[in-house]
């Protein structure tokens, strides 16, 4: 496949080069910036009738597609910022395709658990391509893609299996006490909702590929291999010793047909679990989610940040256009992708040339 020109992006040729340097590790002029505007949707006024429920309308396609397109009317994207449909039906989707439900609010969607026992869980679930949820983010995909017209690539949705997937089902705290009273009933869900993981993954990859689309999903970082942002935020929860027991071993599964990975390290409570993902050699790079309050506060987290570094692999950075000058005195540029929220395009111009003298 082709380096695919966006109209509402010229360099997109070029930014893509310098994300795939990144991934490896090198760096092309400078580092790679991603710039994160204030939601965009979030200004296009909601409709709140023509639905008899909030499932309803996003269960509508088109509306949700053509709500996206008119949140990128008009804008410049600059640096490694991309226009990215990707179909979004809430984080415990794949979930949903086993036969549970999710309930929908506003902002995302939750899964239902169920209160059944590990067995009867295990029994009732099973993926289908007939499931509700799995051919309407089939049918939203396909429809972004008909409606695209060379503005904005299209997107995976998101795929979370393994055992944030039995969370989903169970409920994380539950899960929890699974884990002690009953671990060969969790390594049977486990199993379960990790066996049909590729076939679901290269059958989306499959469609996006038909129809020249790069490979790309939330994360917003387009590539022309198989590219996968793996995660385990149950893990936060659990020790080490069953983080690489129950998580591990998958994750290591998942990776292997990839061209591309980007682990999403999300919160203070996965650092425990970084030594054993660094041990994965597929991984290129590690998105760091340092989250909100105090957390939020870059500085703190630098030496986690060089430890990243000198492991070999890329690390996506969030922090606010504040800290970026201490950050750029105190850190090398090697293996990093800034993400930073703007203001608008004559903020994210002001800053570019700023970053761009960053290349010792």
């Amino acid at each position: 496949m082709e380096y695919m020109h966006l109209k509402t992006k010229p360099d997109t040729e070029k930014a893509m080069k310098r994300l795939e340097a990144w991934l490896h590790h090198e760096m092309i002029e400078r580092v790679p910036v991603q710039f994160h505007r204030q939601d965009m949707t979030r200004k296009i006024d909601r409709e709140t009738s023509g639905w008899d429920s909030l499932k309803d309308r996003w269960f509508d396609s088109e509306y949700q597609v053509d709500r996206y397109i008119r949140s990128i009317e008009g804008r410049n994207f600059l640096a490694e910022s991309f226009p990215v449909f990707w179909p979004n039906l809430g984080p415990d989707l794949y979930a949903a395709f086993f036969g549970i439900e999710l309930d929908y609010t506003e902002e995302s969607s939750y899964a239902i658990h169920s209160q059944d026992s590990l067995e009867d869980l295990g029994n009732s679930l099973g993926f289908s391509r007939e499931n509700t949820y799995f051919k309407k983010i089939e049918e939203m995909t396909r429809l972004a893609i008909e409606m695209s017209e060379g503005r904005y690539f299209v997107g995976f949705t998101d795929l979370q299996p393994g055992i944030d997937t039995v969370a989903a089902w169970r409920n994380p705290e539950t899960l929890c006490m699974d884990l002690i009273m009953d671990p060969e009933g969790v390594k049977a869900l486990i199993k379960k909702a990790t066996m049909d993981f590729q076939q679901v993954y290269d059958h989306f990859h499959d469609l996006l590929k038909k129809n020249d689309q790069p490979s790309v999903n939330w994360m917003e970082i387009p590539t022309l291999g198989k590219f996968l942002t793996p995660s385990c935020d149950f893990s936060s929860l659990i020790s080490t010793e069953h983080f690489e027991e129950y998580a591990l071993p998958f994750i290591q599964e998942q990776v292997k047909p990839m061209d591309h990975v980007v682990f999403h390290l999300d919160g203070p409570g996965m650092v425990r679990h970084l030594d054993p993902i660094l041990s994965i050699p597929e991984i290129d790079a590690i998105q760091w989610v340092q989250g909100a309050g105090d957390n939020n506060l870059i500085g703190q987290w630098k030496p986690l940040i060089r430890k990243i570094q000198s492991a070999g692999r890329s690390v996506m950075v969030y922090l606010q256009p504040g800290e970026l000058d201490d950050f750029m005195s105190d850190m090398k540029p090697g293996g990093i992708m800034l993400c930073i929220p703007s203001s608008g395009e004559e903020a994210e111009r002001a800053m570019l040339k700023q970053i761009s003298k960053w290349v010792r």
